[in-house]
């Protein structure tokens, strides 16, 4: 008989057990659905068998609100760690107890991480095993982590990624915009040249943009984003993703800016804007192309040179420009060339 179990955070009792008929096994198998530290318990007699794990800066990706987002591996690593670095040590605190993971907790953020890299990196050399998580998500996406992560790759030391959740993947896999192409912006900068220079570029992708925006600052967004993405552009406001008051509100920049002027949203967003329609340029007339060849050939370009930039400038395929030419200043070139000699 197989066993199988599975960590359940609404389920009272210390375990519960489901029989069922397998029909990959053609057996019956149990199912456990047991506490998180029986769970973690069952994950550690496993990893025993696995071996140790080899020392380096392990990236561990982490919940991003509900805390059984969390892979076995990432378990492992963790209970493993020599240190483990954190944005937020009782933020992270809360899912090591959760899962009886009781590692050393060392803080690791954006206003001391320039102090602590150089500790970190020693320990590393020295052979142990560091974990890198931050409050939620990947380290390093938009999270402290990078600059080590560069740090390491130029020491030589190996850096290990620790696939988890991602606000980024789950937003845009439920928003119902065109998943083939993203551009995944993160955070505006803070200096408002530079937020109009990104929101230009943006506002002309084909690709869906994708944003994270702080809850209080979402209707100044909003407004920022109306003059170059316009109000019609559809967008998707993901929220709370994971967690227990989850939202994916859908519409036009425009409604949500009515819809969001009203209401003050609470929690982290995920803000999806759908990319830029592309239109088909249309093929210039002859006429216009006479027009253009003309002008660059009384410039005094050389008949292949001006059939080049016409190409290039319209789309236009090389060699109808060039019978275009040869057909209306064909004539001309000779008599120029034969005055010439």
């Amino acid at each position: 008989m197989a066993r199988l179990c599975l960590p359940c955070s609404s389920i009272r009792a210390s375990s519960l057990s489901l029989l069922f008929r397998s029909p990959i096994l053609s057996r019956t198998a149990t199912i456990s659905f047991c506490s998180s530290s029986d769970f973690v318990d069952s994950v550690a007699k496993d990893d025993s068998k696995r071996g140790p794990l080899k020392p380096g800066l392990y990236l561990v990706g982490t919940p991003i609100g509900n805390l059984e987002d969390i892979t076995l591996r990432a378990i492992r690593v963790l209970r493993s760690a020599d240190v483990i670095l954190s944005e937020d040590t009782r933020h992270s605190g809360k899912l090591l107890q959760y899962y009886n993971i009781k590692a050393q907790l060392l803080s690791y953020h954006k206003f001391n991480e320039a102090q602590r890299e150089q500790a970190v990196l020693t320990r590393l050399k020295q052979g142990e095993i560091v974990a890198l998580i931050s409050d939620a998500g990947t380290p390093g996406i938009s999270d402290p982590g990078t600059q080590l992560a560069k740090m390491c790759a130029k020491e030589n030391i190996d850096v290990i990624p620790i696939p988890g959740a991602c606000a980024v993947v789950a937003a845009l896999s439920a928003s119902g915009l065109d998943t083939d192409e993203f551009t995944f912006v993160g955070f505006l900068p803070k200096h408002s040249g530079t937020r109009k220079e990104r929101l230009i570029v943006s506002s002309n992708e084909t690709r869906t943009q994708i944003f994270y925006v702080p809850p209080h600052k979402l209707s100044q967004f909003l407004e920022e984003t109306t003059p170059y993405f316009g109000e019609s552009r559809q967008c998707v406001i993901a929220r709370e993703i994971t967690k227990l008051h989850e939202e994916f509100w859908r519409g036009s920049i425009g409604e949500a800016k009515e819809e969001f002027l009203i209401r003050q949203p609470k929690g982290e967003i995920t803000l999806l804007i759908e990319g830029k329609e592309e239109t088909k340029a249309e093929n210039p007339t002859e006429s216009q192309l006479e027009e253009e060849l003309k002008g660059l050939i009384s410039d005094g370009h050389s008949l292949s040179t001006a059939v080049k930039t016409v190409a290039e400038r319209t789309s236009m395929r090389k060699k109808e420009v060039y019978s275009l030419a040869l057909k209306k200043f064909g004539k001309q070139i000779q008599v120029e060339d034969e005055a010439d000699e």
